[in-house]
Parts: C-alpha cells; structure tokens; sequence
C-alpha cells in the first residue's frame, strides 16, 4: 500500500483553509455597519437607504418640518443599483454639509453595463439634539424644492 504524499496532504490542507476563509468572508460581508443617527452622517445614512428602498414615511421624518408638512412629492431618480457612499462631513454649531458620492450602475447598452456617477451635498440643520435635512441632491428628493417669490 501506497504511503500519501505529504506535500499533496499539505497543499490540500491549505486549500480547504483557503476555502474556509473565503466562506466566512462571504457570508460575514452584508450591510454597511449603520452610523450613530444623532450625528449628521447617520441621518443621512438612514434617509438614502429609505428613498432607496421606496420608504417615503421613514425619510420623511429625516426632513426639517418645514419641509415634510408642505411636502409636494416628487418623482425621485433612478435608485436601482444606486450607492451612497460618505466623502467628508463638515458640522457647525446648527448646521452641517455632507458631501456623498452616488454610483448608479445601470445594466445593458451595446458595451454592457455603465455606470454614473455624481458628487452631491446634502444640507443639515441641528434640531432637538439631532440633525434634520434641509435640502438633499435631486436624485434623493423626496420633496419637490420650493421656489422664491
């Protein structure tokens, strides 16, 4: 009877370890870990994430008051396949500016998939010890915005 080779036993060893690894990165990769929602960051966070899943009601309550009470509703753009991703924050005393990258990856086209992307800003106004948004890009409005007279 044959002895097995202990290289072969080695180096199936560590492909088993490999596969391991990569499962448990697999399927421990999920959602973005959520931001603390008494932070700009995480107001933002948590409104993007309604609009795109189609939950105006909980975005709606992310909105200055002003804003939510007098609401025309307005079709928002393309959500499918979009990605909000933080870029820099810069907080005031009542007020706050976070700046998020949108990637919208759209299927198909003679050269297959694309994407577009856009540097937006969405503006905060502190509010009761939290932050409440007070304009936010026009692919994430849920409001129409309400012209001077």
């Amino acid at each position: 009877m044959a002895k097995p080779d202990r290289t072969l036993i080695v180096i199936l060893g560590v492909i088993g370890a490999l596969v391991i690894v990569a499962l448990i990165v697999v399927f421990t990769t999920g959602e973005p870990e959520l931001l603390d929602e008494s932070t700009p960051e995480g107001v933002v966070q948590r409104y993007s994430a309604a609009v795109i899943d189609g939950d105006e009601a909980a975005a709606m309550e992310y909105l200055v008051p002003e804003l939510a009470d007098s609401c025309e509703r307005t079709a928002i753009g393309p959500v499918d396949g979009m990605r909000v991703t933080l870029v820099s924050t810069t907080e005031r005393d009542d007020s706050a500016d976070v700046n998020v990258l949108m990637v919208t990856s759209y299927d198909g086209g003679p050269f297959g998939s694309s994407e577009y992307e856009e540097e937006a800003v969405f503006d905060l106004v502190a509010a009761d010890g939290g932050w409440l948004i007070e304009s936010a890009p026009w692919s994430l409005a849920i409001c129409a915005p309400k012209m001077v007279q």
